[in-house]
């Protein structure tokens, strides 16, 4: 096999695992702490990808995608609190509900964007410092794939740092640990729970942009990444923003080293079978996420 071609295999799939990265954190903060399992989640990464469309069209020029980026993280973020507000504390307590009516608003949110922008996709266009790539030997790494990398790797971190060295993130540690003790000791859960639902929103929202970026934006862009992203959730350990990140880069890694052999559709059957396999050896998933909380389950 040619050695080229086998690193730019690799390459993609770390650019396709930080595509995942970005879709599945959202996820991943919601049920590892209020267990919400939001089905909605696709579609605010479609309103994500419509924030830049709309925003590239009154900022144009080279700084346009990075104003984007900070709309749809604001505008995604606050949809994702109104909808924790309004609907999801309503139902946090019961399970079913609250993933019907997470499907409900997806489907509305889908035809309110096909009444907006009509069912043809519309484009984003990358601004020209995006444009080209840097020559790595033979292989040649296109600079949005790169740009992509960066971006996840600095919403990691960024997220980390949070969660370990701030106020808010000490506090929403405590509730994962123990939702009952926090709250006994002054601790207001339901903000703590709307703050982290409106995060991952907005975090989704930023991914709504990369996607963009990639391809046309219609109303079922989200569509195409959220039943990976449930897949790197279950895999990663439910609720461990870590696991998650291992297991997109397990299954990015590992769907873009399968196509060497096969196509992409057999790639994806592939990819299901092996987190069916190592979550038969491994059913806590890649990372046992452990608090009082599951351990009294």
């Amino acid at each position: 096999m040619d050695a080229a071609f086998l690193f730019g295999q690799l390459f993609n799939g770390f650019s396709v695992a930080s595509l995942y990265i970005l879709a599945a954190l959202g996820l991943a903060l919601s049920f590892g702490l209020m267990r919400v399992i939001n089905m909605a989640h696709g579609e605010i990464l479609m309103v994500g990808s419509y924030l830049a469309y709309l925003t590239i069209l009154f900022v144009p020029g080279p700084m346009g995608i990075i104003v984007a980026m900070l709309v749809a993280f604001l505008g995604a973020g606050m949809l994702g609190g109104l909808l924790e507000v309004t609907l999801v504390s309503k139902l946090t307590s019961r399970p079913l509900d609250t993933l019907l009516a997470t499907w409900g608003v997806s489907l509305i949110l889908q035809q309110a964007a096909r009444d907006l922008f009509g069912a043809t996709g519309v484009s984003v266009t990358a601004p020209a410092w995006l444009d080209g790539g840097f020559a790595l030997g033979p292989l040649q790494l296109p600079t949005i794939r790169l740009f992509i990398l960066l971006l996840a790797a600095l919403i990691l971190g960024g997220l980390a740092a949070l969660l370990r060295y701030t106020r808010i993130g000490l506090l929403v540690r405590a509730v994962n640990q123990d939702r009952a003790t926090a709250a006994a000791m002054g601790v207001n859960v339901r903000q703590v729970d709307a703050f982290i639902f409106a995060l991952g929103a907005g975090v989704a929202g930023v991914g709504g942009v990369v996607l963009a970026l990639l391809g046309p934006v219609t109303p079922t862009v989200g569509q195409g990444y959220i039943v990976t992203a449930f897949l790197v959730v279950i895999l990663g350990g439910l609720g461990s923003v870590v696991g998650t990140t291992l297991a997109a880069l397990m299954i990015g890694l590992f769907m873009a080293l399968s196509q060497i052999f096969v196509d992409v559709s057999f790639a994806q059957v592939l990819t299901l079978i092996f987190v069916i396999l190592f979550l038969q050896f491994r059913p806590q998933g890649v990372i046992a996420v452990r608090s009082r909380a599951l351990d009294a389950e």
